[in-house]
C-alpha cells in the first residue's frame, strides 16, 4: 500500500526559526499608557495553552514564547515588571520521574526515506526531572498542561507521590509551594496586580482527542469520580470557574479571560479525511466480494427481521473501489450491537467475523478522524494476510473517530462553558478574547504582516505539530487580540508585536 496521504508538500513550506523581538521598553507615559490597569506584577493561570506547550512537549523555547510572556514583554511598555516562568531545563522536551522518562520529547518536521515529511520526535534523553522543585521567589506563569478547571483548586495536585497514580500533575510538582499546595492558591501568594485565565479546554479536549472514549459525566458533580478522558459536568465548571475568577478578579486591578474554541478547527481533527484510502482494483475487487454477502444478504435480512431499521442498514454498507477515496471502516458504539445475533442462525457467522461486522460501517464527512491514525490508515496488518488493510477490512476502532454524537456532547458542553466564562467576565468588567472566534479566523485564513495564517497542518502556520497546541507565531497572535481586549476595556495603549518575528513549525533537529 502507498502512503495513503501527505501531510505536506515539502517544496511549500516556508520556515520561519528567528527568535522573537521585543522592542526596547520606554518609560510610562511617554508613548504608551497603561490606562486604569495596573501591569507591575501580571499573573497568568491556565493550562499547557498558558504555558507555551507546542509540539507534543514543554521546552525553554516554547515557554519563552506563551502568550503571557509574549504580553508581560509589552507590558513593561506601560509599567509592567519582570515576568518569571517555571522554565524547564532543555529545549528536549520530555520528563524524567527518578530518572525514569515519563514524557516524550518533541516533535519535529522530518522527511522519512521515502521521501514522505512527518513529525517525529525529537532524539535525545530530557533532562527535566519533575522531583527538582524550581519553587521559590517570584513566578508568574501557573500554567499547567493536562490541568483541567477543577485540578488548579485541588490540593495535592503538586505532590510527586500522586504522580503515578494519576492524582497529581508532574508539570505542577515542578513548581508547586508544598505537596498541599493549590494552583490557584500559589498564584494568589504572587499578590498579582494583573491576571490572565484560561481555563476549560482539557474539561472536553480528552475525550475528544481519545476518540470519545471517556464519559460525559453530566449529572456527576463529583470530580473524584471522573477519568482522564471524561467531559467535566457544566455545574461543576460553573462552579470552579467563578471560585477562580472571583478569587484572582478580587484582589487586582483587571485581567482578561479567553473562551474556548471548536475542536472541529484545530487540524488534530481536519487533517485526516474520511476517504483517504487507495486501493488497487485487485484488492478493491476481492474486498467488494468478501462485503458481497454483508450487504446483500446479511444486511437486508437484519432488516426483516426487525432487527435494525432501512435506514441503518444503508448506513452500514461497505463499498469499495479501485484508486484514490476510499471512506475508511470504523467501529460506531452509537450503531446497534449485531456481534451477538451474527453468530446465530441463519446468519452462523464466526465470532471473528461477528465481532468485526457488529457495530461496523464507513465513515462519512461527518466524522472526525484523529491525527494519529494517520500513522497506520492503508497499512497491512502484521501477519493478517494480504487483504488486512487497517481501516479498511480492519476497522478504526472508537478511539480513532469522533462521531456526530461524540461531537455533540463536546458542543453541548462547550457552548454551556463559553456561556458561563462570558457571563463571569461581564460580572468582573474583564477583557474578553474571544478564541473561538479567533481560531475559526485562522481556519479561514487570517491575514497578518508576515502572511496568511491558517490551520492547515504544519504548512498553515498557526498550530504546531501536535495539531492541537499553538506555534510561536500563533501564540503572538493569541497575545495580541488579548491585547486589543485590554486596551479596549482599560483604557490602555499596550502595543501589538508583529507574528512574523515568531516562528512556525520546527523543521528539524535545531
Amino acid at each position: 500500500m502507498k502512503k495513503y496521504i501527505k501531510y505536506l508538500a515539502v517544496a511549500s513550506l516556508v520556515f520561519t526559526s528567528c527568535d522573537p523581538e521585543f522592542n526596547d521598553s520606554v518609560e510610562s507615559g511617554d508613548f504608551y499608557t497603561a490606562g486604569e490597569a495596573d501591569f507591575s506584577n501580571f499573573v497568568s493561570v491556565g493550562n499547557s495553552l498558558t504555558a507555551g506547550f507546542a509540539d507534543n512537549a514543554l521546552y525553554i523555547e516554547g515557554q519563552k514564547n506563551s502568550f503571557p510572556n509574549i504580553m508581560a514583554q509589552q507590558f513593561k511598555r506601560v509599567g509592567g515588571g519582570s515576568f518569571e516562568q517555571p522554565l524547564m531545563s532543555d529545549n528536549l522536551g520530555g520528563l524524567l520521574l527518578n530518572g525514569n522518562q515519563i514524557m516524550d520529547t518533541r516533535l519535529v518536521l522530518r522527511v522519512d526515506e521515502q521521501g514522505n515529511p512527518g513529525p517525529s520526535n525529537l532524539s535525545g534523553t530530557p533532562t527535566t526531572e519533575v522531583t527538582n522543585s524550581v519553587h521559590g521567589g517570584q513566578l508568574n506563569n501557573f500554567g499547567v498542561p493536562g490541568a483541567k478547571s477543577f485540578h488548579l483548586v485541588a490540593p495535592g495536585y503538586g505532590n510527586v507521590a500522586g504522580i503515578q497514580a494519576g492524582a497529581a500533575n508532574p508539570y505542577f510538582v515542578r513548581f508547586a509551594s508544598s505537596d498541599e499546595a493549590t494552583v490557584l492558591g500559589d498564584a494568589m501568594e504572587q499578590n498579582p496586580s494583573f491576571f490572565s485565565l484560561w481555563i476549560g479546554n482539557n474539561d472536553i479536549l480528552g475525550y475528544a482527542t481519545s476518540g470519545g472514549v471517556g464519559v460525559n459525566q453530566q449529572g456527576n458533580v463529583d470530580p473524584e469520580d471522573y477519568g482522564p478522558n471524561d467531559i467535566t459536568d457544566i455545574n461543576v465548571f460553573g462552579s470552579v470557574l467563578s471560585t477562580l475568577t472571583e478569587t484572582i478578579a478580587s484582589s487586582t486591578s483587571g485581567g482578561v479571560i479567553f473562551n474556548l474554541p471548536d475542536v472541529t478547527n484545530i487540524p488534530f481533527f481536519t487533517t485526516v479525511p474520511h476517504n483517504p484510502v487507495p486501493l488497487s482494483e485487485d484488492l478493491a475487487v476481492i474486498l467488494g466480494a468478501n462485503f458481497s454477502a454483508y450487504n446483500e444478504q446479511i444486511l437486508p435480512g437484519l432488516v426483516q427481521q426487525g432487527v435494525i431499521t432501512q435506514e441503518e442498514a444503508s448506513l452500514r454498507q461497505v463499498n469499495f473501489s479501485s484508486g484514490e477515496g476510499n471512506a475508511v471502516t470504523i467501529v460506531d458504539e452509537d450503531l446497534t450491537d449485531l456481534t451477538n445475533i451474527l453468530q446465530g442462525p441463519p446468519f452462523n457467522l464466526s465470532q471473528q467475523q461477528a465481532q468485526t461486522l457488529g457495530q461496523l460501517r464507513q465513515a462519512n464527512e461527518n466524522d472526525l478522524i484523529v491525527l494519529p491514525a494517520a500513522n497506520f490508515i492503508g497499512s497491512q496488518v502484521e501477519g493478517g494476510g494480504s487483504t488486512a488493510v487497517n481501516g479498511v477490512s480492519v476497522p478504526l476502532g472508537d478511539q480513532w473517530v469522533l462521531t456526530p454524537t461524540e461531537q455533540a456532547e463536546i458542543e453541548q458542553a462547550r457552548v454551556a462553558y463559553n456561556s458561563i466564562i462570558q457571563s463571569l467576565a461581564n460580572e468582573y468588567d474583564l477583557a474578553f478574547v474571544d478564541v473561538d472566534q479567533l481560531l475559526q479566523e485562522v481556519a479561514e485564513g487570517l491575514p497578518t504582516d508576515s502572511g496568511v495564517l491558517t490551520s492547515e497542518f504544519a504548512a498553515g502556520g498557526a498550530f504546531s505539530l501536535d495539531g492541537v497546541h499553538l506555534t510561536p507565531r500563533g501564540y503572538a497572535v493569541v497575545a495580541n487580540r488579548a491585547i486589543d481586549a485590554i486596551n479596549e476595556k482599560y483604557g490602555s495603549s499596550v502595543p501589538n508585536v508583529n507574528p512574523g518575528d515568531f516562528r512556525t513549525v520546527q523543521p528539524s533537529n535545531n
